[in-house]
């Protein structure tokens, strides 16, 4: 469904107060929003690295280890949506400003914690205040910004730290953890939340609130059950087996819920997620990508740092570093394809190309060995892939929020976050699974007797380079599939009058 009709064409619609075109403040409110999802991405992947010192010195069985990213993940899944409409309900600079001082104080009991419940408890509450964090960044940004030039190269920043937070993450967490502690993993966040905060403060103007807005409670309760059922149901898969009832009883029920929210949107006269959000093909289309894109990624991350660590013997630290050529070609690469390939292009042939140049990596990833060096067998593969996860990353967050209006920006901001989480979720999920059946499957059939180490070796890297492959098909089936379904040529908006050949107009009203 189109955006609605009475959109300009210059922009999303009113800016907030002090933010208008030729203000300088606006480049420093980008900078306030860009650490603050600088925080949010980081968080993701930091706590990874720092896992093993936090379970010793807290004393937690390896059972219970999972729970400190579940936790976070769980909170944060669940209530995206409903903090995305919040946002648009109550004004966009409160949730802001609320997300970063709650994200700060939970983070500074995290990082004080004693014993294990309190670490998931503070876990819990980052996921929370993340949640109404991330969608109230975006949507500030979607409203800030008015001239499409500018536009572009704010969102090439925003695409920028989405592509690389995740690989500093792991780079932070190993050096975090290697030199000073595990808890300053959890620190660092009052860094990015103070200089947030003051800038939050100091700079953002008052913001529009949705005009006799309510908040769809029965949506609100349908999509966070749902959500919450499904991000948990594959978490647990992820550490037992899809055959459990504690796995399909609740994808089961996280399905349904969905399917009820769903209905129930097309009916209520104030829904949480409006139809006409998602109808739009384009953004559709990008939440599709970030959720198959979500879905893919995590082989790179997870199991490529696996595979350094364990069978390589990189340290923390080392590893973190190895990851560098690939944060710095999707950041470098999501500012370009933003600043100079959307304007001209569009979305779909980047993310066509960028999910194919994922897929390409994945499979060069595939050659790796138990000897193998860094430079032959990982560098290539990680530029390939950080290229791919730039394209991707450059046009998922404007092309999300392309066209909607002011009151729908916060759900629309949401829904991108949404689809990175489950997304995330599917991925561990699935290629844990693929990988632990991979390397039972290699030893049962090469073993007589007791394995020995270098069998087990060999296993690990055989489960590896099965999901590599998998990873390599998802990629491959999310560029057919979001491909299809994203519109060709350059966004343009409802009103558009710039004078076009008769192939572009015909191009723009499909």
């Amino acid at each position: 469904m189109a955006a609605r009709s009475a959109l300009p064409a210059t922009g999303p619609g009113p800016e907030a107060a002090g933010t208008a075109a030729g203000d300088p403040r606006r480049w420093l409110i980008l900078a306030v929003i860009a650490a603050a999802q600088l925080m949010v991405v980081l968080d993701l992947t930091v706590m990874n690295l720092a896992l093993p010192s936090a379970q010793r010195a807290l004393k937690f069985t390896a059972a219970d280890r999972q729970w400190v990213v579940t936790a976070y993940a769980l909170s944060f899944g669940s209530l995206l949506l409903f903090c995305g409409r919040l946002a648009d309900l109550i004004g966009r600079k409160v949730t802001f400003l609320t997300g970063l001082v709650g994200f700060a104080a939970a983070s500074a009991v995290g990082g004080a914690s004693v014993d294990f419940s309190m670490l998931v408890t503070a876990r819990v509450c980052q996921g929370v205040f993340g949640a109404l964090l991330a969608p109230s960044a975006l949507s500030l940004l979607a409203t800030t910004f008015k001239d499409p030039k500018e536009r572009a190269k704010a969102f090439g920043v925003y695409g920028a730290v989405a592509a690389a937070g995740g690989g500093l993450g792991l780079l932070l967490g190993g050096a975090l953890t290697s030199y000073l502690s595990w808890r300053w993993c959890m620190y660092v966040n009052l860094v990015f939340a103070v200089t947030a905060i003051t800038g939050g403060v100091l700079l953002l103007g008052r913001q529009h609130r949705t005009p006799g807005g309510r908040l769809d409670v029965p949506g609100v309760v349908a999509v966070s059950g749902g959500m919450l059922c499904l991000v948990y149901g594959f978490s647990n898969a992820a550490t037992h087996t899809w055959h459990t009832p504690s796995t399909w009883s609740f994808l089961i029920v996280g399905v349904a819920l969905l399917i009820a929210f769903a209905a129930w949107q097309s009916r209520t006269a104030h829904p949480l997620l409006p139809p006409r959000v998602v109808l739009d093909r384009n953004r559709a289309g990008a939440y599709l990508t970030v959720l198959i894109s979500g879905a893919g990624t995590f082989g790179v991350f997870l199991f490529l740092i696996y595979y350094m660590q364990v069978t390589l013997g990189y340290s923390a630290v080392v590893s973190g570093l190895a990851m560098l050529p690939m944060v710095a070609f999707s950041g470098t690469v999501a500012n370009l394809g933003n600043t100079r390939l959307m304007p001209r292009i569009g979305p779909k042939p980047m993310v066509i190309a960028g999910m194919l140049l994922n897929a390409a990596g994945m499979v060069w990833l595939t050659r790796i060995g138990v000897h193998s060096g860094y430079a032959s067998a990982l560098l290539g593969p990680l530029m390939v892939t950080g290229a791919g996860m730039g394209l991707i990353f450059g046009m998922i967050a404007a092309t999300g929020t392309f066209g909607v209006a002011p009151s729908d920006a916060g759900v629309a901001s949401a829904s991108i976050n949404t689809g990175q989480q489950l997304g995330g979720s599917i991925g561990t999920a699935l290629l844990n699974t693929v990988a632990a059946s991979a390397a039972a499957g290699y030893l049962a059939g090469h073993s007589y007797g007791r394995p020995t180490p270098r069998l087990v070796q060999l296993a690990a890297i055989h489960s590896y380079t099965t999901v590599f492959w998998w990873c390599a098909g998802i990629f491959a089936a999310g560029a057919v599939i979001c491909g299809a379904l994203l519109r060709p040529g350059p966004l343009t908006r409802p009103g558009d009058t710039t004078v076009r050949q008769p192939s572009e107009r015909a191009t723009a009203a499909r």
